[in-house]
């Protein structure tokens, strides 16, 4: 066991555009679309809040104050509940709400990319690690994600990503991490490769959007160049921190679904639904059908 700081806050960047989701975006902003009967973002806050995390950052942008309001009390609804005896409803909708003080919003104005929405949020985060959740990707497993990131993080200390495993053939299309010292849990990470030419990845681990940084990254995130997409990358500044700080990697193991990408939501959706058992017994068969249609 290592000496480190605790793991407290967590950032969630939503201040994308979600153009691939057009025109539903338009007025709705993509993290508040719903699988099955959540938004896609209550999972991801979920699975932080399953990690320990007590503070929750989000760098909002034009057009999200609805997730604000998300995270806030609806009055008038409760009101109306508790004069109807919708005492399980209520009960729901408690038990989704943060603590008071432990939500925050700041502010990208511009769409620079996913290094400058976490630059965004340095005064919140202060000095301390912190955990980052892209909100597109809904990961689910019998141990959540970033608690198991959490584990690896107490034990290695220093910088944590969470990696999966794609076909090789397919690492060209991903970040990629070359793989070092075996932890438990998961692995040293000897070097990171955005998108690297078919044939040259260092493994078949990529990058599935979660991570345990160090606030040292901020002051490099200040000052780098625009990368990629003319944006200020994220995994610019980790390569650049990687420099001075051990980074571990941690290897999941469950479902990720991309809420990003409209066959991922598609498919988060049916596979959530198809858990619940007030669900299941009306969707199967239908289900079975369509399938049945297409062959």
């Amino acid at each position: 066991m290592v000496q480190h700081s605790k793991l407290r806050k967590a950032v969630f960047p939503v201040a994308g555009l979600g153009t691939r989701f057009l025109p539903a975006t338009k007025a709705v902003p993509k993290e508040m679309l719903t699988v099955v009967d959540k938004p896609v973002i209550q999972y991801v806050v979920d699975e932080a809040a399953e990690a320990g995390i007590e503070h929750f950052v989000f760098v909002t942008g034009r057009g999200k104050g609805v997730i604000e309001d998300y995270f806030d009390i609806q009055f008038e609804l409760e009101q109306t509940l508790k004069a109807r005896n919708k005492n399980a409803e209520l009960t729901l909708l408690s038990g989704l709400l943060p603590k008071a003080g432990s939500a925050s919003f700041t502010r990208q104005q511009e769409p620079l990319g996913l290094g400058h929405a976490v630059w965004c949020a340095r005064d919140i985060v202060g000095d301390e690690p912190f955990a980052l959740l892209l909100p597109d990707m809904i990961m689910r497993a019998e141990k959540g994600c970033l608690k198991g990131m959490v584990e690896l993080y107490e034990k290695a200390g220093g910088n944590v990503i969470a990696v999966e495993e794609c076909a090789p053939d397919q690492a060209h299309k991903y970040g990629i991490v070359g793989v070092g010292e075996q932890l438990e849990g998961g692995f040293r990470i000897t070097e990171m490769v955005e998108k690297p030419a078919k044939g040259t990845a260092p493994s078949n681990f990529f990058i599935n959007g979660r991570y345990i940084l160090q606030p040292e990254i901020f002051a490099i995130l200040e000052t780098q160049e625009r990368g990629a997409g003319n944006e200020i990358q994220l995994t610019d500044g980790m390569l650049k921190l990687a420099k001075t700080q051990p980074f571990a990697g941690y290897h999941f193991k469950g479902q990720t679904f991309d809420c990003g990408a409209k066959d991922g939501f598609i498919l988060a959706n049916v596979s959530f639904a198809i858990e619940r058992a007030d669900i299941r017994p009306t969707i199967e068969e239908p289900l079975k059908a369509l399938l049945a249609a297409l062959k």
